[in-house]
């Protein structure tokens, strides 16, 4: 249960993405930056040409084919050969769980082959239409797609997700609450306290009920239930416990459990799992 993928799945339930900028670009121009610092992430896709990357003094050499992360904050220098230079597509992106951005500014570049380079294109083709169309709908698309693009390159390279998941695990606040929300998970069938898991990470309740939310985006007993919630509706739609065994299962006496399942669902648990049969 305490492995990096599992802990970092509990943070990822609650991360937000936004596109700030999607373009295909080749040519020198544009590409030639020194000691930059900036405030979003960038990824790109290299679909030819030559060149180098700095990030944090460490230099690589991206190369035709492959897809690369660059995380705000993160000091960067970028090159490209005038007589080949690079042809991109790219994005500039914010990702965040709460007040925590998903890539640390102290990460090297996170780079991998495309395992599928015309998928990748297409995928980035339709992210920079639905960009500059900016309408409701576009923007999901626009989300969707840069996530997609996001996973592809994490999941490429079994040790650039490794690194991924530990380091996001291990920075600061994220391993502190980690655990927190670990507790949570193996307990939702117990009585849980507020004190309890305050004392999970040395705070006192009044203290760690902000310092939850600040990070997590709601308060850590809402939070509690949240999870019992989705528990419920997965026991619901998935397996042939009665309405009371669930109702157990997330340590609620059936009265009170069809009650708060309606009042957050908005159908009774009944009525929930008739509707995913």
């Amino acid at each position: 249960m305490n492995n990096p993928g599992n802990l970092t799945g509990r943070f990822l339930q609650n991360l937000t993405v936004k596109v700030t900028h999607a373009q295909l670009r080749s040519g020198y121009s544009g590409w030639n930056r020194t000691l930059e610092t900036p405030t979003f992430n960038r990824l790109y896709y290299i679909d030819r040409g030559e060149g180098k990357v700095i990030i944090n003094g460490v230099t690589y050499y991206p190369r035709a084919g492959q897809l690369m992360i660059m995380p705000a904050g993160s000091t960067q220098t970028t090159e490209t050969s005038m007589n080949d230079p690079y042809t991109r597509y790219f994005c500039h992106f914010d990702a965040d769980i709460g007040e925590w951005p998903l890539f640390h500014s102290a990460n090297k570049l996170f780079i991998c082959d495309a395992p599928n380079p015309d998928s990748v294109r297409v995928i980035f083709t339709e992210m920079i239409e639905q960009f500059q169309k900016d309408d409701v709908l576009s923007i999901l698309r626009t989300q969707a797609n840069v996530l997609n693009l996001i996973a592809t390159c994490l999941e490429s390279n079994e040790n650039i997700k490794t690194d991924f998941m530990q380091e996001f695990i291990h920075t600061g606040d994220q391993g502190k609450l980690a655990y927190v929300l670990q507790y949570i998970d193996e307990r939702l069938d117990k009585p849980i306290e507020i004190e309890e898991l305050a004392e999970i990470v040395h705070l006192h309740p009044n203290y760690f009920i902000p310092y939850f939310k600040k990070f997590i985006g709601v308060p850590p007993m809402h939070y509690v239930q949240l999870k019992r919630m989705e528990h419920a509706k997965r026991q619901l739609s998935y397996s042939n416990f009665s309405i009371s065994d669930i109702a157990e299962q997330v340590s609620m006496e059936l009265a009170h459990f069809s009650k708060y399942f309606k009042k957050t669902i908005g159908i009774s648990p009944s009525a929930y799992r008739n509707s995913t049969k």
